[in-house]
């Protein structure tokens, strides 16, 4: 990117704008197909980080994504035309691009992508060479050619590496790391990828240790496209061989890339030199934690008479904090000052949560602590806040210390929740000159002391306690004064259309519905330049994708509920997803813990935990030819037996989730009692899955 790039982008990043490409060829005093290739440049670096690219619509019109926002961040970690660099950052800066390229690169070169001028360069020169060798590498020089690094493609990419190990640290003014952080790409696949792998091969990285590793793998699927490939290695056998093969076999696919044997025999080293911690026991219950979740959630919406069983996050957060209060000792939390004020002004939810506190105490073996209790109470305190306040429309400003990326990853975050129509990101030492008919508050990562505007402070991540705090401040505003007469203006989605589209169609044409849908999914979604990703069916598959037409069975005759739970398996057992050891399992936990599998009237899902045999993510529905009981006094007799096979805390969890929403419609379970044939059942599940699922 050069400087004028960088200055297109900010012309672009102004939303209520709207820009042609003549307008950007005589502000630049260029040609239309400079400006051109300037957009072209711009898209490569959005489409690497799966942003929307540009678009030219008629008369040169350029179309900006909803996400465009965030190249700046990008922008701001890449080019430095608004930031000083000092020495130091120049020098390991210089250093990266030189070892990142393959071909030469001359000083000009070096100046135009750090905004400095030739003769700072050749300045600089011997000190970039100087900490290029520190790193066994040789600088050669070329007339007419420039400059570029010559050694082992090991050493390269382990010197990248330590450029670049503080890029996800709070330093946020550390320039090269954060360089060597956009350098090292598909974050996001290759973060999947690997946590699958640590799963599957029982091997659990510390965070220093996945977070290094993420960064090699990023730098090295960036080396492979531009076609540098590790060196001969000498081959020695080591226990993380087979996880290295794997999880390049997947990087390879996914990221269209081809390796080598030196590529695994490297990786393998790696991760043999890798840190890593044991599995906890808790760990391995994850399902049958999540189980209990969602009977502690539908109890809590029943008692409190406010149904908060479709809050996804709730289900997740709740579920993911259960797990250390399943433990023989109680879990010890920090002292937080919050967490008496918000149960002083919640007593009616505290008194909810302790009337269903029975059934997790059964499960965990002890009675919970009051501090257990606080704890579970805040979380059913933070869903109830987002549910009330997405109905109130609020303007707010949102204010960081920690760059724009940091600002709109929190703005989404709070748009997800709240109604919010957020007006403005600004940076905190720009809040004094905020004025109160600009927002009703300010949300801000930091004190704002000489801030004439009513705000909360919140954490970048944005936590439960966080919710509340924003929660108590809308509280207070509307005690305090009239609600604002407005109504938020919400961006067009492809999921907001869907949601939409999809009563009205199965509404106006039932026996067509499913059919329509798909075909309307396919459209909206390509006109929003989104796709149901392959990688997205592997990771977290939905229902349908679990149950399909293969792995259902009708009138299944069983003499008991062992038996049932035998036959539900057969499938996955027969395919490879579960080993023999995985039934057997199933049914001594079920004769340990009682009929907790039971999740709704006549409706079972057995399961165990993440070592006792399970080998791929998976489920298997059988409908019985009669009922039999599981000795669940509520909810017997047993018609229908889904066995589930989880091999994580969440691949699953989104097929499970809307699993049981699903069952809470009286209409679908009928449909499924009555169909005549796999297919038939297959096809009850996606359709209604599509109508329960946010999509």
């Amino acid at each position: 990117m050069n400087k004028r790039t960088v200055a297109i982008i900010n012309e672009l990043n102004q939303p209520d704008r709207q820009v042609q490409i003549c307008d950007l060829a005589e502000q630049f005093q260029v040609s239309q197909r400079t400006i051109r290739n300037d957009l072209n440049a711009i898209n490569e670096i959005l489409q690497e980080n799966d942003l929307m690219p540009l678009e030219l619509k008629g008369g040169g019109l350029i179309q900006r994504g909803n996400d465009f926002g965030q190249i700046l961040e990008l922008v701001s970690e890449k080019d430095y035309y608004v930031y000083r660099l000092s020495k130091e950052e120049r020098k390991k800066i210089a250093a990266a691009m030189l070892i990142s390229s393959s071909e030469y690169i001359t000083l000009s070169t070096i100046a135009d992508n750090l905004f400095v001028s030739r003769a700072t360069v050749i300045n600089d020169l011997d000190d970039i060479k100087n900490y290029i060798r520190s790193g066994n590498l040789e600088v050669l020089s070329h007339p007419n050619k420039g400059l570029r690094v010559d050694g082992k493609e090991s050493d390269k990419r382990l010197f990248l590496m330590n450029l670049g190990d503080s890029a996800d640290s709070q330093n946020a003014d550390d320039a090269a790391s954060k360089y060597i952080s956009v350098q090292a790409g598909n974050k996001i696949t290759i973060q999947k990828i690997v946590g699958e792998q640590e799963h599957l091969h029982k091997s659990f990285l510390t965070d220093d240790s996945f977070q290094k590793l993420l960064l090699y793998l990023g730098i090295m699927v960036n080396r492979n496209l531009q076609g540098e490939y590790m060196e001969v290695r000498k081959k020695k056998d080591n226990s993380k061989y087979r996880m290295a093969q794997d999880i390049l076999k997947y990087i390879s696919q996914y990221c269209q890339i081809n390796t080598t044997e030196d590529e695994v025999q490297f990786l393998s080293e790696m991760l043999l030199m890798a840190r890593y911690m044991k599995q906890k026991s808790t760990e391995r219950e994850a399902v049958k934690i999540q189980l209990i979740t969602r009977a502690f959630i539908e109890s809590i919406s029943e008692e409190l008479e406010i149904n908060l069983n479709s809050d996804y996050d709730f289900f997740e957060n709740l579920s993911n904090h259960l797990e250390s209060v399943f433990t023989a000792e109680p879990a010890v939390y920090p002292e937080n000052p919050l967490i008496k004020e918000v149960l002083e002004d919640n007593q009616d939810v505290l008194e909810v949560v302790k009337n269903q506190l029975g059934s997790l105490s059964q499960h965990v073996g002890r009675t919970l602590t009051e501090d257990e209790t606080a704890y579970i109470t805040i979380h059913v305190c933070a869903a109830l806040e987002r549910k009330k306040n997405k109905e109130i429309a609020f303007h707010v400003i949102v204010a960081c210390h920690g760059g724009i990326g940091t600002s709109q990853l929190l703005m989404e975050k709070l748009k997800k929740h709240f109604n919010f129509q957020i007006v403005d990101i600004i940076s905190s030492h720009e809040a004094k000159n905020i004025t109160a008919d600009q927002a009703d508050f300010i949300i801000s990562t930091v004190p704002l002391p000489d801030c004439r505007l009513e705000y909360v402070i919140v954490s970048a991540i944005l936590n439960d306690e966080d919710y509340i705090r924003v929660g108590n401040k809308i509280d207070a505003l509307r005690n305090s004064r009239h609600l604002p007469s407005r109504v938020e203006s919400r961006e067009l989605t492809a999921k907001g259309l869907l949601e939409q589209l999809a009563p009205v169609v199965y509404q106006t044409s039932p026996e067509n519905a499913q059919t329509l849908m798909k075909e309307i999914r396919r459209v909206v979604r390509t006109y929003f330049k989104q796709s149901a990703e392959a990688d997205a069916e592997i990771f977290s598959p939905d229902l349908h994708h679990l149950l399909m037409e293969s792995h259902i069975q009708l009138d299944i005759e069983c003499s008991d509920w062992k038996d049932a739970v035998q036959k539900s398996a057969k499938k996955l057992l027969e395919e490879g997803y579960i080993e023999e050891r995985y039934i057997d399992a199933m049914i001594t936990n079920i004769e340990e813990n009682g009929p907790y599998v039971v999740i709704s009237k006549g409706f079972a899902v057995p399961h165990e935990g993440l070592e006792q045999g399970s080998v791929k993510v998976g489920m298997n529905l059988i409908r019985l030819k009669t009922p039999v009981p599981f000795d669940d006094e509520e909810n017997d007799p047993v018609e229908f037996v889904c066995c589930l096979s989880a091999v994580d805390h969440k691949t699953h969890l989104k097929a499970f989730f809307n699993l049981v929403n699903m069952l809470q419609n009286s209409e679908f379970k009928e449909k499924l009692k009555s169909c005549s044939s796999p297919s038939e059942a297959a096809h009850i599940i996606e359709d209604y899955e599509y109508r329960t699922a946010e999509y």
